[in-house]
């Protein structure tokens, strides 16, 4: 690994909250004293546990993160997430960390992923026609990942904003 990609990749981790060590070239681990490869897009099947509706127009799913690996991997911190439309283009969004209209917010942890194992995050949107944007698709970006993966939405987003929490092993939806 160069200065230059070392220096690039730790600016991109201190821009999403992570803690991040540069290890043997071309690998990078979380900081965690484990040694612990951090979960990219292509270690994680990511698809919604459940859809939740609600009352007032709020829509939302709890987001699974699984890891697909044969070995322990690390997530820390709030996925990305983005809207596109049937035709896989990116619509114009917007993203809000912390609460949301179905959980709280677990704060930014490190969560170790197991094989097999999965993290969640809670995403919150409304729809009553304000501004809305067709979301055909979601594009859901791991913490610390450079890629994503579009999982299908089928809904509309007011003003293209989307709430999530950080990921947690569990994120409990308010009952």
């Amino acid at each position: 690994m160069t200065v230059k990609s070392a220096l690039r990749i730790a600016g991109a981790a201190a821009a999403v909250g992570i803690a991040l060590t540069a290890a043997a070239p071309g690998t990078v681990q979380a900081a965690a004293g484990r040694g612990t490869p951090t979960c990219g897009t292509d270690d994680l099947r990511i698809s919604f546990a459940e859809r939740l509706g609600g009352g007032m127009n709020h829509a939302g799913g709890t987001l699974e993160l699984k890891n697909a690996t044969g070995h322990t991997c690390a997530l820390r911190g709030y996925p990305g997430l983005g809207l596109e439309d049937g035709g896989h283009r990116a619509l114009s969004t917007r993203t809000v960390r912390g609460s949301t209209w179905y959980a709280d917010d677990p704060g930014n942890h490190l969560v170790l992923l197991e094989p097999g194992q999965a993290a969640q995050a809670n995403v919150a949107w409304t729809h009553t026609g304000t501004e809305a944007r067709a979301g055909s698709y979601l594009r859901v970006t791991p913490p610390a990942a450079r890629s994503y993966r579009a999982i299908p939405l089928n809904d509309a987003v007011d003003f293209g904003e989307l709430h999530v929490t950080a990921v947690a092993h569990r994120v409990p939806v308010r009952g």
